[in-house]
């Protein structure tokens, strides 16, 4: 299948880039390198990586190698978050991906420390020297900025705690979901599109494509909470239903064929869409 054979791709280029972007440092404060490394080289899915990848690569990107180095950027804001996300004073989750969270792996202070070394190291590698020119550079990053920022990915982690305790509706929902878990995808799929030199009508495509299935993922990590198998899913499930608190799940209900369907349509923009067909596809499917 050509979602797996790609995915795989892309992963590997990840692992690849990241060793060489974040390396083991032996010094006195190397703690802070292996707390990173703990979280970032964790595995996963590097599904932000490959969307932002294929987008370059679909829209006439040449330099693959140019591209992993915002891919790998994108990653360590992702796996910051995640870091962040676990904490006690957050989601307070002892297990992520099948392994103690970095908090419970390192302390609690580390951990906090290793999600802002990953945000800054981030920065450091968006402006690294690039064979792209300067002006998509700087968008794109201007992007990315935005969409982990207070108007987007902090936003919605915001919006989330404000949530834990108190009456929400669905349309809070939406734009928390939006802003936490779909705006680093957005991201990912616009910074390919930007970088490759793409026009405005496949950069709003890209764009809806990615609220899509962005919308489609967090529906189907809540399904995941509450039918999920914690071997499988690799952090304990059931949380969100102990914690009282509103899902797509109990707001919605378990529908994600629409959201997929439109995603699909708005794939067909591109001329090589059939990884980002069966990527749609898989998001609502999946087991973890």
């Amino acid at each position: 299948m050509l979602l797996n054979e790609r995915l795989k791709l892309y992963a590997d280029m990840t692992e690849s880039g990241l060793e060489r972007y974040l390396p083991r440092e032996d010094c006195f404060f190397g703690r802070i390198f292996d707390a990173c490394r703990y979280s970032l080289l964790d595995g996963g899915k590097r599904l932000r990586p490959a969307l932002l990848m294929e987008f370059y690569r679909i829209c006439g990107g040449k330099d693959m190698e140019a591209a992993l180095q915002f891919a790998c950027g994108l990653e360590m804001i992702h796996s910051y978050s995640l870091i962040h996300d676990d904490l006690p004073c957050m989601d307070d989750d002892d297990m992520r991906r099948g392994r103690p969270s970095n908090h419970k792996a390192f302390d609690e202070a580390t951990a906090v420390l290793a999600g802002d070394g990953l945000l800054n190291r981030a920065f450091e590698v968006f402006m690294a020297p690039s064979p792209i020119p300067a002006e998509r550079v700087l968008s794109a990053v201007r992007y990315i900025a935005h969409a982990s920022g207070i108007y987007g990915m902090i936003g919605g982690q915001m919006s989330d705690l404000l949530m834990e305790d108190r009456p929400t509706t669905g349309e809070m929902l939406r734009e928390m979901v939006a802003l936490k878990t779909g705006a680093i995808i957005k991201a990912a799929c616009a910074a390919g599109c930007i970088l490759a030199g793409a026009g405005e009508d496949k950069l709003a495509a890209a764009e809806r494509y990615a609220e899509y299935i962005g919308e489609a993922f967090q529906i189907r990590d809540d399904i995941l909470d509450v039918i999920g198998d914690s071997e499988v899913f690799g952090k304990a499930t059931g949380s969100d239903g102990r914690n009282e608190k509103t899902t797509f799940v109990s707001a919605f209900g378990i529908e994600v064929a629409e959201l997929t369907a439109l995603a699909v349509r708005e794939a067909a923009a591109f001329e090589d869409a059939e990884f980002l067909t069966e990527l749609a596809q898989w998001l609502a499917e999946r087991e973890h």
